[in-house]
């Protein structure tokens, strides 16, 4: 159920516990941001969207940049974890290649929107932001690295560099995918872009 959905099941003013209408009032500010970019999106808009009145809404955050960078923080969190699940998921590279990149096809497909906020924010010259921001593409790459110095043995920064040009592919390659209407199917858009990605990495022979 959206978050539309679950206001429109439930009156105005309704009491629910703290931990519950932060994620009810999350889940509207992310359709309202997405929808609109930060820069046009209205506090006003958000309360009406969770059905809720602009006091309560202050009473979780402070102020429109609070409530994003808490979406923000909750979708950056989500694609590393995914990520982490991916490489966890098997002891094979060639198949981690594969697993993580349809943790980005996934994120980008699956999360209402999310990663316009993550990778296509419209306030990227607010400092908090882009730090968000870069961090989310530096973590996920800090897992792959050690992978691919395992696989190729080289070096700590040589491998950082491909793992961050690795998971940019995922990105972008997914963010295409998505928007030129999925005219190919996901799995065999994810598998060309593991396939490219791994006769990349498998270019670097073990170092001896």
């Amino acid at each position: 159920m959206t978050a539309t959905e679950q206001t429109e099941a439930r009156p105005r003013g309704t009491r629910l516990p703290r931990r519950a209408r932060r994620n009810q009032l999350l889940g509207a500010a992310q359709e309202v941001f997405v929808a609109q970019g930060y820069h046009a999106a209205a506090m006003d808009d958000i309360a009406d969207r969770a059905g809720v009145s602009k006091p309560v809404l202050y009473q979780h955050f402070p102020g429109k940049l609070e409530l994003y960078l808490a979406l923000l923080d909750q979708h950056c969190e989500a694609l590393v974890q995914a990520v982490r699940q991916a490489l966890a998921s098997t002891t094979d590279n060639k198949q981690r290649i594969a697993a993580t990149m349809d943790a980005y096809f996934s994120f980008v497909e699956h999360e209402g929107g999310a990663f316009r906020l993550v990778f296509e924010s419209d306030l990227t010259n607010e400092p908090s932001v882009r730090e968000r921001v870069d961090q989310v593409s530096l973590d996920c790459a800090k897992l792959v690295s050690p992978l691919i110095a395992e696989d190729t043995d080289l070096p700590e920064e040589q491998s950082m560099l491909l793992a961050v040009s690795l998971c940019g592919l995922a990105q972008v390659t997914a963010r295409h995918w998505l928007s030129a209407g999925d005219s190919i199917p996901r799995d065999v858009a994810k598998n060309l872009t593991a396939a490219l990605a791994w006769r990349g990495i498998a270019g670097f022979p073990m170092q001896h």
